[in-house]
């Protein structure tokens, strides 16, 4: 049995990091609330505008004025794609940032295999974690928008969206993924690999079932030019409720992770103090024993 200096030692040690691991979980709760208010009120308004774009973007796939919504290049092992997984700067989030690093791992080396062999992937990263790894294995990162993470705000998201859909007009890239978690519940997220650009037109191969069936619309001016104004604003809108899904599930990953370690650590902590009242007990026996001993051998 450990002597009482250790148990003690293990003690502090262990009550210190269950005092760290119950702080973060109150911050993480606090950040989870507020940012599922924004995600709550954010999504239904952003998939009902995602929607109508859906319903109308197939017609302006031939047109010359639907520049979003081209496809550059019939041959998609000819096309070049530009892969944005959206994680955590920051670790101690269970497996947040694994499952995002997974995912991007899996379309590099299966889904889009050719196109990467062939130098046409690029991989622009928004978190710190899931870049560390792709530079540390080698992979094609150009650099990354980590600072969106740090101070996620609409502006923000706007600025980087309008250089996506820069880059996607001057043909850069010819399609632009998204690899994120999607917010479901504190904990539960669900891990989405989302076409930012082009926007696909809603047919039922592709339709997404929280939308509803296709509906027809009355145009006013023509549909062109509603569409050349709503799309923009749908795609920063979109872009920016991806990031807030992202930072959603982050804090409920993180505050379930740190609920489960404080539980560990109060388990762990109730078998130290067992431990060391045993080793107490067993010190203060032997005392009583030489004690004892003594008195009978004088």
């Amino acid at each position: 049995m450990a002597n009482l200096k250790e148990v003690r030692t293990r003690i502090n040690s262990v009550n210190s990091t269950m005092q760290i691991t119950s702080a973060m979980k109150m911050v993480s709760a606090s950040k989870l609330r507020k940012s599922q208010s924004a995600i709550v009120a954010l999504r239904p308004y952003a998939s009902k505008l995602y929607e109508i774009i859906q319903n109308l973007s197939a017609a302006m796939q031939t047109s010359t004025e639907g520049v979003y919504t081209k496809i550059h290049k019939e041959n998609i092992e000819d096309e070049k794609i530009l892969l944005i997984p959206v994680a955590s700067n920051k670790g101690l989030c269970g497996v947040f940032n694994v499952n995002v690093l997974r995912e991007t791992l899996n379309a590099l080396n299966e889904d889009y295999k050719v196109q990467y062999e062939k130098g046409n992937v690029d991989i622009l990263c928004i978190s710190k974690k899931v870049e560390e790894t792709l530079r540390f294995k080698k992979y094609h990162v150009i650099g990354n928008k980590n600072e969106l993470l740090d101070k996620l705000t609409y502006n923000n998201a706007v600025k980087f969206a309008e250089k996506l859909m820069k880059d996607f007009v001057e043909m850069k890239y010819d399609r632009i993924i998204f690899i994120y978690n999607q917010f479901k519940s504190a904990g539960s997220h669900i891990l989405k690999r989302e076409q930012f650009l082009p926007i696909v037109g809603s047919t039922p191969a592709n339709k997404d079932d929280n939308f509803s069936n296709e509906t027809e619309y009355i145009f006013q001016p023509s549909k062109e030019e509603i569409l050349n104004s709503l799309i923009p604003k749908s795609l920063k809108l979109q872009l920016y409720k991806i990031l807030i899904d992202s930072f959603t599930s982050e804090h409920g990953a993180r505050m379930v992770s740190m609920t489960q370690a404080t539980d560990n650590a109060g388990e762990l902590l109730k078998e130290l103090n067992l431990s060391y009242n045993k080793a107490r007990q067993g010190a203060i026996t032997n005392e009583i024993i030489e004690i004892v001993s003594g008195a009978n051998a004088l």
